[in-house]
């Protein structure tokens, strides 16, 4: 139960025609000022002001990247819970909110374009593991099979690129958090979260090789497609320990053991592949038990790559 004066300070936040407005927008996707400020045709300190004032109040969330910030609704506490409920009895027929939907629509149509512009550039390193006939379909399907069933309240995945795994795993959690380091590629998760309708997914900017804790104590952390770009895989899985909570899980996906150098010279792998000996050893040293694995051979035989799935549990 909230205090007497810190739900009055709720309700007096919430309770005004733009921040109402604001919920609703961020009930659909994180935005930034900038995406807000086009939205509501206002001006950027009215918006920024607005915003901080629903920050403080605990209903909406801020996450820094760089110059920039996005904001997203609170997933905890009263503030949280009083924003859901505001945002269900707004009529979505209402004049005000439909246009603010149609220019919210106009935004994102532009960002997309502009990520899919930025992934043409890029295109090459998923082109390649066509090439390699790496078995992605199957995998996807058995990470969701390993989650089935699962009350996973919070979703973590780390060097989450495009987002594909949030969007994979939508249906399995409550609320997923995507990290990564280029700005590029979160624009394209954003796109791609959109385009999808998942509005319970968030990605942020991030080093997942120097975790920041307050994310927050994750069910379950995916590491999908990442570890082979780092020298030391066990010191990033000590890392990412660090996110779950008592009892947690990972799942990590990977590249098998395999001989292709030219995936380290010219598309920055620092491992070429994973065995199941060193996977034990990094899941021990970080307080973690390997509970099963599953690998998919490419259907090229020898030319291919194999691709295998961990799924460890945390032993605390």
């Amino acid at each position: 139960m909230a205090e007497l004066g810190e739900l009055v300070g709720v309700l007096k936040a919430a309770g005004e025609g733009t921040r109402l407005r604001l919920l609703a927008l961020l009930a659909d996707g994180d935005h930034s000022v900038k995406d807000l400020t086009e939205i509501l045709k206002q001006s950027q300190p009215r918006v920024s002001r607005h915003l901080k004032l629903l920050a403080d109040a605990g209903l909406v969330e801020r996450n820094a990247e760089g110059a920039w910030a996005y904001y997203g609704l609170s997933q905890n506490g009263h503030g949280a819970a009083l924003a859901q409920w505001l945002i269900g009895r707004i009529d979505p027929a209402d004049a005000e909110r439909r246009r603010d939907r149609e220019r919210q629509d106009a935004v994102r149509a532009v960002q997309q374009e502009q990520a899919a512009e930025y992934f043409a550039k890029v295109a090459g390193s998923w082109d390649l593991l066509r090439r390699l006939h790496v078995p992605e379909e199957a995998v996807e399907a058995a990470v969701v099979k390993a989650l089935a069933g699962q009350d996973i309240d919070l979703l973590v995945d780390l060097g989450t690129g495009t987002g594909r795994m949030l969007e994979v795993l939508a249906g399995s959690y409550r609320r997923g958090i995507g990290i990564d380091s280029s700005r590029e590629m979160l624009s394209v998760a954003r796109a791609r979260l959109s385009s999808a309708g998942i509005g319970h997914a968030q990605v942020r900017l991030g080093d997942i090789a120097d975790l920041d804790v307050s994310v927050g104590a994750a069910d379950v952390v995916v590491i999908h497609q990442v570890l082979h770009y780092f020298d030391d895989p066990g010191r990033m899985l000590a890392q990412a320990r660090r996110l779950l909570k008592p009892g947690g899980q990972m799942l990590i996906v990977d590249f098998a053991p395999h001989d292709l150098e030219f995936l380290r010279t010219d598309h920055a792998h620092r491992r070429l592949g994973l065995s199941d000996a060193q996977m034990q050893a990094w899941a021990s040293a970080a307080g973690l038990a390997v509970r099963d694995e599953r690998s998919f051979p490419s259907d090229t035989g020898q030319e291919g790559l194999t691709v295998c799935l961990w799924r460890l549990v945390d032993q605390t």
